[in-house]
């Protein structure tokens, strides 16, 4: 998310940076209210995607976190605890909401970024 958040940030036309200098906007006004509302479609894209990545993300929570029952649930945790024990009813349920969502999250930045263009 940092790279294209700052490759968007990046993309700001430096002129307008400088133009919002020279009419006497410090570091701070001008990064609140130039360079953040001309980057805001792709920060919002890539906090969408890094939230739909963060969904899927099994490997590393059950590596430093463990699988403790009621303290580090998440959805994928919560499928393998599932399918682990046996209840493959649950666990198909929560497979197609995980899947739901997902596909939700990834279709919304994808339009986002259309209209960003």
């Amino acid at each position: 998310m940092i790279k294209t958040a700052r490759a968007s940030i990046g993309s700001v036309d430096r002129n307008l940076v400088n133009a919002a200098y020279t009419l006497a906007h410090g570091t701070v006004n001008t990064a609140f209210a130039v360079i953040l509302p001309l980057a805001k479609h792709g920060i919002i894209a890539c906090a969408v995607l890094s939230f739909a990545r963060a969904m899927g993300e099994f490997g590393a929570t059950l590596m430093l976190a463990g699988n403790i029952a009621g303290k580090t649930d998440t959805m994928p945790l919560a499928i393998y605890s599932l399918a682990n024990s046996g209840e493959w009813s649950q666990a198909h349920v929560m497979v197609i909401l995980l899947t739901v969502m997902s596909g939700f999250l990834l279709h919304f930045a994808n339009l986002y970024s259309k209209r960003s263009k």
